[in-house]
């Protein structure tokens, strides 16, 4: 059983409607129960639709918000469909996911990572900040490059990461059931917390209740990014309860 500070993070990706929001009280109610809740910080993240009513409905609780992405530009401009990190914090966003896989494959740079990162900061959101390989660069050995190069250009000239969270994500290992073996995943652990000193490290890619019966044994590990299973509130919370037993 672990007494270790962890953070549960829960990104809808595109799912959800007002209704959904009801899952959500089932986890309130499960926190307030729950003997070990001073030891986790429970962060979701719903499409932008979700932000508000989500931000209102978890006013009392112990539950913060987060957003999917932003854009990088702070103040207001001609971006049509865009929203930044102003528009997001001004609904009852804490955080803001930056630099998920998918959305590098959509076309997002490092440097465009980047200055989303700068402005998210500036605005007073804090991050959290994806990287991963895919299974191209696992299978040709470049995970450790791929990962220091995201690093390095995803936080250039950020001094103070004291409000930046790093989850690490396989892009092989999402939405597939996979998850690395774990003791490739504790040596990754442990290479990115030299890297990125006295930041958080989460894992993400397939984190269920299933395979938190091994994932919880590896000790770098400071909490999950959990996709599709944090749909579901029973799962969620059968992962936060796994992980302190």
């Amino acid at each position: 059983m672990t007494n270790k500070y962890m953070y549960f993070i829960a990104n809808w990706k595109m799912f959800g409607s007002l209704s959904s929001l009801n899952s959500v009280t089932k986890v309130v109610r499960f926190l307030k129960n729950f003997k070990k809740n001073k030891f986790l910080k429970i962060i979701y993240c719903p499409p932008n639709t979700l932000i508000y009513p989500l931000s209102k409905k978890l006013m009392k609780s112990r539950i913060d918000i987060g957003a999917q992405n932003c854009h990088e530009q702070e103040s207001y401009g001609a971006f049509t469909g865009s929203i930044n990190s102003f528009m997001l914090k001004n609904v009852g966003a804490k955080y803001v996911i930056i630099g998920h896989s998918e959305n590098r494959h959509a076309g997002e740079s490092d440097k465009m990572i980047n200055k989303k990162i700068k402005s998210a900061l500036k605005t007073g959101l804090k991050i959290i900040f994806c990287i991963g390989e895919t299974i191209h660069e696992r299978r040709k050995k470049n995970t450790k490059s791929v990962l220091s190069k995201q690093i390095r250009l995803g936080l250039m000239n950020i001094k103070n990461k004291k409000d930046i969270i790093i989850a690490y994500e396989p892009v092989w290992s999402i939405g597939t059931g996979i998850i690395p073996k774990l003791d490739d995943l504790s040596k990754i652990i442990y290479f990115i917390k030299r890297k990125v000193r006295n930041c958080k490290i989460l894992y993400g890619g397939s984190v269920n209740p299933k395979n938190l019966d091994k994932l919880k044994f590896i000790k770098n590990i400071d909490g999950y990014l959990v996709g599709g299973a944090s749909q579901d509130s029973k799962k969620f919370i059968d992962i936060i309860k796994k992980t302190y037993n």
